[in-house]
Protein backbone atom coordinates (compact mmCIF):
# COMPACT_ATOMS: atom_id res chain seq x y z
CA UNK A 1 0.00 0.00 0.00
CA UNK A 2 1.33 3.56 -0.94
CA UNK A 3 3.01 5.25 2.25
CA UNK A 4 0.73 7.90 4.00
CA UNK A 5 2.83 10.81 2.70
CA UNK A 6 1.59 9.41 -1.02
CA UNK A 7 -2.02 9.55 -0.06
CA UNK A 8 -4.58 12.59 -0.96
CA UNK A 9 -5.20 15.00 1.85
CA UNK A 10 -8.09 13.76 4.05
CA UNK A 11 -6.00 10.11 3.78
CA UNK A 12 -2.98 11.59 4.84
CA UNK A 13 -4.69 13.80 7.81
CA UNK A 14 -6.20 10.65 8.93
CA UNK A 15 -2.88 8.08 8.74
CA UNK A 16 -0.92 10.78 10.90
CA UNK A 17 -3.75 11.09 13.70
CA UNK A 18 -2.62 10.30 17.03
CA UNK A 19 -5.57 9.04 18.94
CA UNK A 20 -9.32 8.44 18.96
CA UNK A 21 -9.95 12.02 19.17
CA UNK A 22 -7.81 13.64 17.05
CA UNK A 23 -8.86 10.77 14.42
CA UNK A 24 -12.66 11.51 14.92
CA UNK A 25 -12.23 15.11 14.71
CA UNK A 26 -10.25 14.97 11.48
CA UNK A 27 -13.57 12.40 10.07
CA UNK A 28 -15.88 14.79 11.38
CA UNK A 29 -14.50 18.01 9.54
CA UNK A 30 -14.09 15.93 6.37
CA UNK A 31 -17.23 15.04 6.35
CA UNK A 32 -18.20 18.40 6.33
CA UNK A 33 -16.08 19.38 3.63
CA UNK A 34 -17.80 16.52 1.27
CA UNK A 35 -19.89 18.16 -0.85
CA UNK A 36 -23.42 17.41 -0.04
CA UNK A 37 -25.60 15.18 -3.06
CA UNK A 38 -28.66 17.28 -3.32
CA UNK A 39 -31.67 15.73 -2.43
CA UNK A 40 -33.24 14.97 -5.94
CA UNK A 41 -30.47 12.61 -6.73
CA UNK A 42 -31.29 10.13 -3.04
CA UNK A 43 -33.47 7.91 -4.59
CA UNK A 44 -34.21 4.46 -4.73
CA UNK A 45 -31.67 4.25 -7.62
CA UNK A 46 -28.53 5.85 -5.89
CA UNK A 47 -29.30 4.51 -2.46
CA UNK A 48 -26.40 2.05 -1.61
CA UNK A 49 -28.07 -1.47 0.29
CA UNK A 50 -26.98 -2.89 3.19
CA UNK A 51 -25.77 0.42 5.13
CA UNK A 52 -26.97 0.76 8.51
CA UNK A 53 -27.66 4.53 8.07
CA UNK A 54 -28.80 5.31 4.71
CA UNK A 55 -26.01 6.06 1.99
CA UNK A 56 -26.74 7.65 -1.54
CA UNK A 57 -23.81 7.44 -4.20
CA UNK A 58 -24.50 9.21 -7.71
CA UNK A 59 -21.80 8.83 -10.46
CA UNK A 60 -22.11 11.33 -13.09
CA UNK A 61 -19.74 10.81 -15.56
CA UNK A 62 -17.26 8.56 -13.54
CA UNK A 63 -17.09 11.60 -10.70
CA UNK A 64 -19.22 10.33 -8.13
CA UNK A 65 -20.97 12.39 -4.89
CA UNK A 66 -22.42 10.99 -2.31
CA UNK A 67 -24.31 11.72 0.99
CA UNK A 68 -25.49 9.82 4.31
CA UNK A 69 -26.76 11.61 7.57
CA UNK A 70 -24.54 9.94 9.80
CA UNK A 71 -21.54 12.04 10.19
CA UNK A 72 -18.92 9.42 11.07
CA UNK A 73 -20.46 7.41 7.21
CA UNK A 74 -20.48 10.51 5.48
CA UNK A 75 -16.25 11.07 6.49
CA UNK A 76 -15.71 7.87 5.21
CA UNK A 77 -17.39 8.64 2.55
CA UNK A 78 -15.10 11.57 1.96
CA UNK A 79 -12.15 9.53 2.11
CA UNK A 80 -13.55 6.77 -0.29
CA UNK A 81 -14.82 9.49 -2.77
CA UNK A 82 -11.35 11.32 -2.39
CA UNK A 83 -9.77 7.95 -3.83
CA UNK A 84 -12.11 6.95 -5.76
CA UNK A 85 -12.52 10.11 -7.95
CA UNK A 86 -8.48 10.49 -8.29
CA UNK A 87 -8.79 6.95 -10.35
CA UNK A 88 -9.83 6.19 -13.84
CA UNK A 89 -12.85 3.55 -14.18
CA UNK A 90 -10.56 0.57 -14.52
CA UNK A 91 -7.71 1.89 -11.91
CA UNK A 92 -11.14 2.04 -9.41
CA UNK A 93 -12.20 -1.14 -10.25
CA UNK A 94 -8.95 -3.23 -9.18
CA UNK A 95 -8.17 -0.82 -6.27
CA UNK A 96 -8.14 -2.70 -2.84
CA UNK A 97 -10.37 0.12 -0.62
CA UNK A 98 -9.93 -2.01 2.18
CA UNK A 99 -6.26 -2.43 2.22
CA UNK A 100 -6.68 1.70 1.84
CA UNK A 101 -8.77 2.05 4.54
CA UNK A 102 -6.71 0.20 6.87
CA UNK A 103 -3.91 2.51 5.55
CA UNK A 104 -5.74 5.57 6.53
CA UNK A 105 -6.56 3.77 9.95
CA UNK A 106 -10.05 3.72 9.28
CA UNK A 107 -10.66 -0.37 10.01
CA UNK A 108 -10.29 0.12 13.12
CA UNK A 109 -12.79 2.45 14.22
CA UNK A 110 -15.83 0.91 12.13
CA UNK A 111 -17.90 -1.02 13.68
CA UNK A 112 -19.08 -4.34 12.05
CA UNK A 113 -22.25 -3.12 11.11
CA UNK A 114 -20.69 -0.05 9.78
CA UNK A 115 -18.01 -1.98 8.35
CA UNK A 116 -20.51 -4.02 5.95
CA UNK A 117 -21.97 -0.76 5.30
CA UNK A 118 -18.58 0.38 3.95
CA UNK A 119 -18.54 -2.64 2.06
CA UNK A 120 -21.30 -2.17 -0.13
CA UNK A 121 -20.43 1.61 -0.53
CA UNK A 122 -17.03 -0.22 -2.31
CA UNK A 123 -18.62 -2.37 -4.03
CA UNK A 124 -20.69 0.43 -5.98
CA UNK A 125 -18.02 2.40 -6.06
CA UNK A 126 -16.08 -0.88 -8.48
CA UNK A 127 -19.21 -1.77 -10.40
CA UNK A 128 -20.70 1.77 -10.90
CA UNK A 129 -19.18 3.37 -14.25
Amino acid sequence: MTESNNFPPIANELAKAKGWDEFTRTLMLAGKKLTPLDESLRDEHSAVPGCESPVWLFNKDGHFEGYSPSKIIRGVLAVLLEKANSLVPQERIQFDFEQYLQACQLDRYLSQSRGNGIKAVIKRLQTDD
